[in-house]
């Protein structure tokens, strides 16, 4: 595994920002810097690593060694979407399931949405493909995906998909799956308890509703609920904790505008409809997301990191409970952050458009 200090990420030994992480400074090291746009990654029982191309490949890292690994589907790229999320089942060392997020397309000329599948690695070679969850309707725009996959401490997984473009249509309808966040056994099946199951007009495995398009989720370490961050318009990014039922309000309450700055709301607040723990005006473009837990961060421990692929940085949010109680830029300029995640060796790992997987490793000043 090569360890290389980059200059044009971060200069070795730079302070976190205006925040000192205790008596330590941060450095990236590359893990493998060949890559165009390593959407996703997660780590195996041994160490080495899943790394997905949002072109639709998926690759092995081991020792510095990069490999394909054959057996994916079809995937359909287009705008946003592709290979996506991929993650391991909570309980992959007896079951062996690794669960993947990705543009599928029935029908080309409809165009496509979200699916999640899982397989078996065997070798180089996936095995035992199993589809579990596509979402509708189809569309030939490129925007709004979601992507994310999330498992919390009962084993229920999580899947959030974008509005796809859609927003007057999708995400306040409980009879499509785009705009929404969703929840599945493993197999894909719908759980009994989930909130709409006994609504005939509903999509029963949706969660939660009223999203744009959340690119992070992850479950908090001390309360266990699933928490998820959104793409705003021109402005209106969010942080939300994520609980059954609820409408997050997208589009009918927003904090942000179009992109040619007129207005699409004229609130921001509405009976129902649920307010965001924080949300951003102008946007940061936030996508991938982790809480830390490791010990190597010093006051990092507790808070959420969140990656900015407008300005490229990491965005760190210092929480009491539920709520913010400061926010602040760090690892300025790394670059367009697409994945963050705790390994299993307490390290903070970050996946880059064009820049590949790198490591943030403290040291002493």
């Amino acid at each position: 595994m090569a360890t290389v200090l980059l200059g044009n990420f971060i200069a070795c030994g730079q302070e976190i920002a205006d925040y000192p992480v205790g008596e330590l400074a941060v450095e990236v090291e590359v893990i493998h810097d060949d890559f165009e746009n390593p959407w996703s990654f997660t780590f195996l029982p041994d160490a080495s690593m899943l790394v997905t191309e949002k072109k639709g490949e998926l690759y092995y890292l081991k020792g510095g060694s990069k490999e394909r690994i054959e057996g994916l589907p079809e995937v359909y790229v287009r705008g946003q979407g592709g290979l996506m999320d991929v993650v391991l089942h909570p309980n992959y060392e007896n079951n062996g399931w690794i669960y993947f997020a990705y543009g599928t397309s029935e029908n080309s000329k409809d165009g496509g949405n979200t699916r999640v599948s899982r397989a078996q690695l065997e070798g180089a070679q996936l095995t035992d493909f199993e589809v579990l969850f596509t979402a509708t309707p189809a569309s030939r725009k490129g925007q709004h995906w979601g992507g994310r996959i999330s498992f919390d401490r009962e084993g229920f997984m999580y899947v959030s998909v974008g509005d796809r473009g859609a927003r007057d249509v999708n995400p306040q309808s409980l009879s499509n799956h785009s705009g929404k966040i969703h929840r599945l056994n493993d197999d894909g099946s719908v759980p009994d308890d989930n909130p709409f199951v006994d609504n005939t007009d509903a999509i029963s495995s949706i969660f939660s509703y009223g999203h744009r398009n959340p690119q992070g989720m992850d479950v908090h370490p001390v309360t266990g609920e699933v928490w998820a961050h959104e793409h705003g318009p021109k402005g209106g990014d969010e942080l939300n904790v994520v609980r059954k039922g609820n409408n997050y309000g997208w589009p009918v309450i927003s904090y942000g505008v179009n992109y040619s700055g007129t207005s699409f709301t004229d609130i921001t607040e509405k009976e129902g409809m649920e307010q965001p723990v924080k949300y951003w005006v102008p946007s940061i473009a936030p996508c991938g997301m982790a809480f830390v837990t490791s010990e190597l961060y010093g006051d990092w421990k507790g808070s959420v990191l969140m990656g900015s692929l407008k300005f490229d940085y990491i965005h760190r949010i210092i929480l009491n409970g539920d709520e913010m109680v400061r926010e602040e830029k760090v690892m300025e300029d790394i670059g367009r952050v697409r994945t963050i995640r705790q390994g299993p060796d307490g390290f903070i790992y970050v996946s880059l458009e064009g820049k590949g997987i790198v490591k943030l490793v403290p040291s002493e000043k």
